[in-house]
């Protein structure tokens, strides 16, 4: 099992440089639907067996831009589009870039898009810690929760890749005040 790192000392604005690994429009793998999936760079957890090591450093890939912002929005508004993914690197040690992107779908689309998002913390933590990570939580719809642990890799569960990590409905965990299931909520 994968000792817990004291992420008590982890804030965003220290490490994040506010920069963006990749960006893929129209994805079908990153969450239910077609999505449109932004990769933040900058990874503490550096769990092993990671399928993404190249985001463990915060300053891979390119700055995150307003340009890059408007073109996520203008895909977002494909009626395809069911919503937003943030995945890592680790969205939640980005939260300059998360949370932009996140308030300005919720501007512009409300809840007629969803936003899934994975992180090596778990809720139980991110509900107690800074407040640009509670805000976060709680602007979106499912949370993938917990380390990728190796040891617990399983590829026949749903948009997870070990058993210990959980698919939560992220607005009932807020409300509840403990983990939802989704599905559950």
């Amino acid at each position: 099992m994968a000792l817990e790192p004291d992420v008590r000392t982890w804030r965003a604005e220290k490490v994040s440089h506010s920069y963006v690994a990749d960006y893929k429009p129209f994805a079908f793998v990153d969450g239910e639907g077609v999505r449109c999936s932004l990769y933040v760079a900058g990874c503490l957890f550096k769990c092993v067996g990671c399928y993404n090591e190249a985001a463990w450093s915060f300053r891979y890939g390119k700055p995150y831009s307003r340009d890059l912002e408007d073109r996520v929005m203008a895909d977002l508004a494909h009626p395809a589009v069911q919503g937003l993914s943030l995945l890592g690197g680790e969205p939640f040690l980005n939260t300059q870039v998360a949370l932009s992107a996140v308030r300005r779908l919720r501007e512009e689309f409300g809840d007629e898009r969803d936003v899934w998002c994975w992180t090596g913390y778990t809720v139980e933590r991110l509900m107690i810690d800074t407040e640009d990570k509670r805000e976060l939580l709680g602007l979106i719809d499912v949370l993938v929760d917990g380390t990728y642990e190796e040891e617990q890799r399983d590829l026949s569960l749903a948009f997870r890749g070990s058993r210990n990590q959980r698919v939560l409905d992220a607005c009932a965990t807020v409300a509840a005040g403990h983990a939802v299931a989704w599905g559950q909520g």
